[in-house]
């Protein structure tokens, strides 16, 4: 496409077939020298923004966690159409309040409705606003104000009647407080209470995992999206508020207070809500979509804007290959902003929180592990806004659905760069850092996550499953058909998985089962039996799922091409030539991720 052209650093392309044998032995040799362990190891953390274990691994749960993560009656009652977020914020005090307007629409005749707001914030009122003629009430006088019972985390409302499904409801919640102060941004959850080099007020909020309650009032479960948002921010005069969306106002509510007035026309999950505070300046760009124009916006500190101007050259690249694989940008309407932040990254809809430092790869490393210089919170954060911005995942066990597929669209961004056996050593420099311990799938109903090998170890499985495949051309028709079919969705692992399956004409049950629900890799066992003049090479699969049968390659060395197999769990054999060695047999671990076992003499 020309307009990819126009931005690639290479001339290389991804092949029209997937045949290993178009490989040389020592691009295949590579992926068995990739140095030691992943930079993020080395700084003490399990992953890269954006790429992080937001929560830990647990064996047990409590109350909490069941109310957080649960849909019961009390939640399942009702569905979010608006909230109406108002708030001030204050540096001096790190104090944060207001009110927060939800309409909903009934679903189930109940009474009582669950809301959420950590229980160290201030829970002043609930009213119901009254409807007359079709309209709700403005004023005050027009609401009554509900019972409230708190309950730890979450807080449970009395309507004055059980709910009439099909009718619409508004509210105005009325808090405030202090919210928690993350210790180490965006890893555990908070605000951000800092400043920059000119000694002024930077603020921001990371709470992917923790929830957005933690500093505003909400139905606190992703299955539930409102359709649209506005969001109004009052700060001291001299600073400036960033929030999602576009900036519809600006307005002087008191003396020494502004107030900037955002609107998200497009469903948003809560944790992607966000609000950046501080001294910034904007720059602009336009990048020229398929669709149409698409406002590019950049917030930063006024003393980056050099810095930033040159950084951010690599977004319209970036755009144009993402469009290449996915759908145009899901949120046109909205725009695409990149905002400086005091942490180093999250995929804020529409208001990616940059923190990099103007540095490539990882906070000036090398994350690509193979020498890339493109910078990584851009390119991850910016692949969440079609994986987990509009794709969202109804339950927060399948973030692996966010998280595997945006770690993905990097190795397909390096793939559109650098071409595909540059991509190829990408995806299999990530190996040494998956643990293989636990299941990337994680519980269901209790706010739980998978395993963090869900980054890396998703983009493996992907890049498995393409090869599993072989046929580009149905593979990233199905890549291009999620993004398409799911856009603006709140979906299941289990809808995608089927989605693939139908569109690959596969059956990728027991594949599905044993990548996702099972924490160790296939085992591929082999070994070489017969005598010197009829040797014969014997191999199966040893795994956790029963029915596991999964193609793999293999080839003599240096004398044969690959070879595509199908083992199962039973022994399977192929006649080899006359004096044939066990060494002499090299199987594909490349383009399939698998533990490879030699068993027997």
């Amino acid at each position: 496409m020309p307009l990819i052209a126009q931005f690639r650093h290479a001339t290389s392309r991804k092949p029209s077939s997937l045949d290993p044998r178009r490989h040389t032995p020592a691009l295949l040799s590579a992926y068995g020298l990739m140095p030691g362990l992943l930079l993020g190891f080395v700084l003490g953390f399990a992953h890269p923004a954006g790429a992080q274990a937001l929560l830990d691994n647990q064996d047990s749960y409590d109350r909490q966690d069941t109310l957080r993560g649960s849909l019961r009656p009390e939640r399942n009652a009702y569905d979010v159409s608006y909230y109406g977020l108002n708030i001030f914020v204050d540096p001096e005090t790190r104090r944060i309040g207001g009110r927060v307007e939800v309409v909903f629409e009934a679903k189930l005749s109940e009474q009582t409705l669950q809301f959420d707001l950590f229980e160290n914030m201030e829970l002043d009122s609930v009213v119901l606003l009254k409807e007359r003629n079709g309209r709700f009430g403005a004023g005050e006088q027009e609401g009554s104000t509900l019972s409230v019972r708190r309950d730890g985390n979450a807080f449970f409302v009395d309507m004055p009647e059980p709910l009439k499904p099909g009718n619409l409801y508004r509210l105005w919640i009325d808090y405030g407080g202090e919210p928690i102060a993350a210790k180490n941004a965006p890893w555990d959850g908070g605000f951000t209470w800092a400043e920059d080099q000119q000694d002024k007020p930077w603020i921001g909020v990371s709470c992917e995992g923790i929830g957005a309650s933690l500093w505003w009032p909400n139905k606190d479960h992703p299955s539930d999206e409102p359709d649209s948002m506005a969001i109004s921010i009052r700060v001291p005069a001299e600073l400036v508020a960033v929030a999602n969306g576009n900036l519809r106002s600006v307005t002087e509510p008191e003396a020494g207070w502004m107030q900037y007035n955002w609107f998200v026309s497009y469903p948003i999950n809560n944790y992607n809500v966000t609000l950046n505070i501080g001294d910034y300046v904007r720059f602009a760009d336009t990048f020229h979509s398929a669709t149409g124009a698409l406002a590019l916006d950049y917030y930063v500190l006024p003393y980056n804007i050099d810095k930033a101007r040159e950084q951010f050259k690599q977004v319209p690249p970036m755009m144009a290959c993402f469009e290449e694989y996915f759908d145009p940008y899901p949120f046109p309407e909205d725009g695409f902003a990149l905002v400086e932040t005091p942490y180093l990254g999250m995929e804020h809809q529409g208001a990616i929180a940059y923190g990099n430092g103007y540095k490539t790869g990882f906070a000036g490393y090398d994350y690509s592990r193979i020498g890339l210089d493109f910078d990584y919170i851009i390119i991850h954060e910016t692949g969440h806004e079609w994986w987990g911005n509009s794709i969202t995942a109804a339950d927060m066990a399948d973030l692996w659905v966010h998280e595997g597929f945006c770690t993905y669209s990097e190795a397909l961004y390096v793939e559109c760069m650098h071409g595909y056996d540059t991509a190829l050593l990408y995806v299999n420099a990530k190996k040494p850092t998956i643990d293989n311990k636990h299941p990337i799938v994680g519980d269901y109903g209790v706010n739980g996550e998978g395993d963090g090998d869900m980054y890396n170890k998703g983009m493996l499985i992907l890049n498995t499953l393409r090869h599993v495949a072989a046929n580009d051309e149905a593979w990233f028709a199905n890549i291009r058909g999620l993004t398409e079919d799911f856009r603006h969705s709140v979906v299941t692992s289990a809808q995608v998985e089927a989605y693939m399956a139908e569109k690959l004409d596969l059956d990728l049950d027991a594949f599905w089962d044993q990548y996702l629900r099972h924490a160790g890799l296939p085992v591929l066992e082999y070994r070489l039996a017969g005598s010197k003049k009829k040797p014969v090479l014997e191999f199966r699969w040893a795994a956790d799922v029963e029915g596991f049968a999964m193609p793999v390659a293999w080839r003599l060395e240096e004398t044969t091409d690959f070879q595509r197999v199908t083992p199962t769990a039973e022994w399977q054999s192929i006649n080899l030539p006359e004096g044939t060695q066990r060494s002499d047999v090299s199987w594909d671990q490349v383009h399939y991720y698998y533990t490879l076992k030699k068993v027997g003499a």
